[in-house]
């Protein structure tokens, strides 16, 4: 690890309606980045919250209040955290007192080899939602074959991240609450060093979980297709061009049965060949953007 005394970090903190729990969240913060030593800085960004979380806010000192004039999303809040941070390392820590500051010194123990740690929340008071449950192992699945990777947490909100790498993502991080999804998805895609890190949780209190609606997920899932197309193409691409040969192979054996070849069949062969070159024309155009983006 490296010494404290050469690590900078800037923490920061979206609210959105967190008026009960922000001003200890920010205080138990403060307190332990003090403890550890650490050069940081503490970014609060108000997410135009319609209680009294920016009265409250103003109240704190020591921090760097930056208020949405009304609510843009919880990714747009951690882009404009970042956009406005001035230290090498940014940690993105939630508001509604559900993550622990004392698990910081733990994170920060890995940056020499990572460029991304994660939280994995396996313990403490985290339940996932019933009706949750259902679309988020879909998210998963989905996920951990894109990227061939088995990603034990997707979307934890306590997370610590170079941010000059993750810069380079911001234009495809979305503003709601994909964010964290998509940006863990970007940093393995691009084959950066990630970890994740078992922490356990509080429960979740303020008003921000409520806004977490249904259709976030089918939105999370185009996100992942929508990312996956930009570094790697042909792991959406092949499998449908494998289908359709695989197809066009069943209908030629009914065909050959019947001394008839139909267009269904020649329509798949061709299909399935078009997907897949379409595929790789997709590839090399995601590798040489990649490319252009690391020059720069």
């Amino acid at each position: 690890m490296e010494n404290n005394q050469t690590i900078n970090l800037s923490v920061v903190v979206p609210v959105y309606n967190e008026s009960q729990k922000v001003q200890q969240t920010v205080e138990m913060l403060k307190k332990e980045l003090i403890g550890l030593g650490i050069e940081h800085e503490i970014i609060v960004i108000n997410d135009g919250s319609t209680d009294d979380s920016k009265e409250v806010l103003n109240k704190i000192e020591g921090i760097k209040l930056i208020n949405h004039p009304y609510n843009k999303g919880y990714g747009a809040a951690l882009k404009t955290g970042v956009l406005n941070s001035g230290h090498d390392w940014i940690l993105f820590f939630d508001s509604d007192g559900q993550h622990r500051p004392e698990d910081i010194k733990n994170f920060i123990a890995h940056i020499n080899d990572y460029e991304l740690i994660a939280g994995d929340r396996t313990g403490g008071k985290y339940v996932r939602p019933t009706l949750r449950k259902p679309g988020l192992w879909l998210l998963r699945v989905v996920a951990n074959y894109l990227v061939d990777y088995k990603i034990p947490d997707l979307n934890c909100g306590l997370r610590l991240v170079k941010k000059n790498i993750l810069k380079n993502y911001l234009h495809l991080m979305p503003n709601g609450f994909s964010m964290s999804t998509t940006s863990t998805l970007a940093f393995l895609k691009d084959k950066k060093n990630v970890k994740f890190l078992p922490i356990e949780i509080n429960k979740r209190e303020g008003g921000s979980k409520s806004t977490v609606k249904p259709r976030d997920g089918f939105t999370t899932l185009m996100l992942i297709f929508r990312l996956i197309m930009t570094f790697s193409p042909l792991r959406i691409f092949f499998p449908v061009s494998l289908i359709l040969f695989i197809v066009a192979l069943i209908f030629l054996a009914f065909d050959l049965i019947s001394i008839n070849l139909s267009d269904s069949t020649i329509f798949l062969f061709i299909a399935s060949i078009l997907v897949f070159f379409f595929g790789l024309l997709a590839d090399q155009i995601a590798a040489i953007r990649r490319e252009i983006n690391n020059r720069q």
